[in-house]
């Protein structure tokens, strides 16, 4: 007997309020007998680290971690159909006969994870390779995370269809197979337009120039050779470069960034600035937690890298008479984030925040000399990364409805896991610096944590809604194999609590 998954979408970006279905399909040579066909969405994050050095020589669980949460467990029982089990009862077996048999099954995708609820059952339980979390207050309740398996080993989120074909007998292994899929959530609800800008600004003042007499040559004496009195002296400018975004700072996937980046001058010297080089770079920070060890990783993707700009920026006067550079934009605006990006998230053991960070580097001068001196001014600010995928209208639409006395989940217009997105209704007002990044913990304090609502609020509203209907982004996530085996076989005991048994 051989069983398989046949999706009807089988390629793809799923998201938040998607319908998953296909067809699970057995074939069989000879009559066989089994239990029940059960068909489950999972996704799942897991972690490992390995412990300090000093712990290498003893036994391999006191020096290394492993952290495994369920965010999204949905079972269906697509064979014995409910008909057959009330005409024959519980605990029957059955007999197949030879050939191809088609078990269609459907889920829909939720907006939240239920961490704490597939898993607190398990915190007592240390099932053979597994160690599940021993604490159920660090279950976080947000909103499903991306895929992700760019850490492979180390941190991974996957997503999968999981079908176990149960036979009776103990001597005989469930068959089981998975088809694992890629997951990019919807994004939070945005703020209003408004005419406010996040920024991070440093200041840096120019070195004077030194000047150098010109060798002497055959034709010219040692004392004619001096600097040109007829060239006057510039003084050294003193400026601020700012790095700024739309408040709040909010960057997309596959979109180019809504950069503007300033140069203010903040003397009264008249040398010009000139653009040398320029680089623009996203830095992703992944902590990671596994039990009690935990480590931070970063990665990069550069955006904009390009030197010999040699460019002079032109100035305009603002209202308080202080001259501004700006650079132009054409040089990053066709350049999109790259599509293995994941938008930012905070999962039980696994959180994600970004920094943009901007190089410039810097000359100046006059007219009449370049000076050789070049510097490179470093700016970086903490942005917020989505997914690009806006929540439907539907929904908005009855959040928006509801009373204003009337609570709402986290006492706010928003989904549960979208609590910590930017708040709309501001009133429009100057450019703003962002908070100060903190750390990011994975294991959040009890008051930063917003108060639960009824956990099925978001659900319930969602089933009257239609998946959506819109843009998807190009989220380059390999949907790699997860641990539950895909050889068609496994073991007989439930693969719930003994994931690995099949590898």
């Amino acid at each position: 007997m051989s069983v398989r998954i046949q999706l009807d979408k089988p390629r793809g970006v799923f998201t938040n309020l998607d319908q998953i279905s296909g067809v699970v399909i057995l074939s069989i040579l000879g009559p066989e007998t089994i239990s029940a066909i059960t068909v489950k969405l999972e996704g799942e994050s897991r972690t490992y680290l390995a412990g300090h050095p000093a712990y290498r020589n003893r036994v391999e669980k006191e020096g290394s971690r492993q952290e495994v949460h369920k965010l999204l467990y949905k079972v269906l029982t697509v064979f014995p159909t409910p008909e057959l089990l009330r005409a024959t009862g519980p605990d029957q077996a059955y007999t197949l006969p030879s050939g191809p048999h088609a078990y269609p099954f459907r889920f829909k995708i939720p907006f939240n994870n239920d961490c704490s609820n597939n898993n607190s059952l398990l915190t007592g339980l240390n099932a053979l390779r597994f160690e599940m979390p021993r604490d159920t207050n660090i279950h976080v309740k947000k909103g499903l995370p991306p895929s992700l398996n760019g850490l492979p080993g180390e941190a991974e989120i996957h997503y999968y269809v999981k079908v176990t074909v149960q036979r009776p007998a103990f001597y005989k292994e469930n068959f089981r197979q998975t088809c694992p899929f890629v997951f990019l959530p919807i994004e939070p609800p945005r703020p209003p337009p408004n005419k406010r800008e996040s920024y991070a600004r440093l200041s840096h003042q120019f070195s004077p120039t030194i000047d150098v007499p010109e060798k002497p040559g055959i034709f010219r004496k040692a004392s004619e050779a001096t600097t040109d009195p007829s060239i006057p002296k510039v003084p050294p400018p003193s400026i601020s470069i700012d790095g700024r975004l739309p408040d709040p700072a909010i960057i997309t996937c596959n979109e180019p960034l809504p950069l503007r980046i300033l140069i203010t001058k903040k003397n009264e010297s008249p040398a010009t600035i000139y653009l040398r080089t320029l680089s623009i770079t996203l830095i992703g920070l992944t902590a990671i937690r596994a039990h009690d060890l935990r480590r931070e990783e970063a990665q990069s993707w550069v955006i904009l890298s390009q030197a010999h700009i040699d460019k002079a920026l032109n100035s305009t006067v603002s209202g308080d008479g202080t001259k501004i550079l700006e650079v132009d934009s054409n040089l990053w605006k066709q350049r999109t984030l790259p599509n293995i990006v994941s938008p930012s998230f905070t999962t039980c053991n696994i959180s994600r925040r970004y920094k943009l960070e901007i190089k410039a580097g810097l000359s100046w001068g006059s007219p009449q000399k370049i000076n050789p001196e070049l510097t490179v001014q470093t700016v970086r600010m903490p942005v917020e990364v989505y997914s690009g995928i806006a929540p439907p209208q539907a929904l908005l639409d009855q959040m928006a409805d509801l009373p204003t006395g009337q609570p709402t989940p986290n006492h706010s217009l928003r989904p549960p896991g979208f609590a910590n997105g930017p708040s709309p209704g501001h009133s429009p007002g100057p450019s703003r610096p962002p908070a100060q990044a903190q750390s990011d913990h994975i294991e959040p304090s009890p008051s930063d944590i917003p108060d639960e609502a009824p956990p099925s609020y978001e659900d319930a509203m969602a089933d009257d809604l239609a998946p959506i209907d819109g843009p998807r982004r190009n989220y380059h996530q390999q949907a790699t194999s997860t641990p539950p085996s895909s050889s068609g076989k496994g073991s007989a005991n439930d693969d719930r609590l003994f994931p690995d048994n099949g590898r």
